[in-house]
């Protein structure tokens, strides 16, 4: 579906937006294709789209010591956007990138302000999406806190098992912070139980 439906029809489904809050935001919907390895997002550039997935994967991931470190993994009808930047307009300390040929949907912070001025409805909408990227962020930060390596490990593959199916394994790795080693060696035990 090379349009906006499946972006509006989400947005029917999975929240309490009606057709004409919708028909709001069609004038400022662009849809986008992103080649496997291209990037949406520079680190030190600014997030001016927020973008809906049609289909596709992307990772999000900042630099440390020249490394790469992902944080986030983004599938088919979910968003991806560095929220911080997108909002406030600042530089990014992230990159975004797609991992497979992908298409988005996507609409800038003028948009999304527009539709705010004009429907209570997407204000409730922007609400919902800050406390999901909240919620997000803290449980990330609190994996890293409380649980060592294998919990993280176990804790993907309850929450989210289709990352083994489309993240390659040294970026699960990353992700999971340990190297692409450790995590063989902990596939092997946990499979081994």
């Amino acid at each position: 579906m090379s349009d906006f439906r499946q972006f509006k029809d989400w947005l029917k489904n999975v929240s309490f937006l009606t057709g004409e809050d919708c028909d709001l935001f069609e004038p400022f919907l662009r849809v986008r294709s992103v080649k496997n390895k291209d990037f949406l997002l520079q680190e030190g550039q600014i997030c001016k789209e927020l973008g809906f997935i049609n289909g596709g994967v992307f990772r999000m991931y900042y630099l440390s010591d020249g490394k790469e470190v992902n944080t986030q993994f983004s599938f088919e009808n979910e968003f991806v956007v560095n929220y911080d930047s997108f909002l406030r307009e600042t530089t990014s300390r992230y990159c975004i990138q797609a991992l497979e040929d992908s298409e988005i949907v996507t609409f800038n912070l003028q948009a999304l302000q527009n539709g705010y001025s004009r429907s209570q409805n997407w204000e409730r909408f922007g609400r919902i999406m800050a406390e999901r990227a909240y919620t997000l962020t803290t449980k990330r930060v609190e994996s890293f806190m409380f649980m060592n390596a294998e919990q993280r490990y176990l804790q993907m593959m309850k929450d989210t098992p289709h990352f083994m199916e489309r993240i390659p394994l040294y970026h699960l790795a990353s992700y999971l912070g340990v190297e692409r080693e450790s995590l063989s060696r902990l596939r092997k035990k946990i499979t081994g139980k």
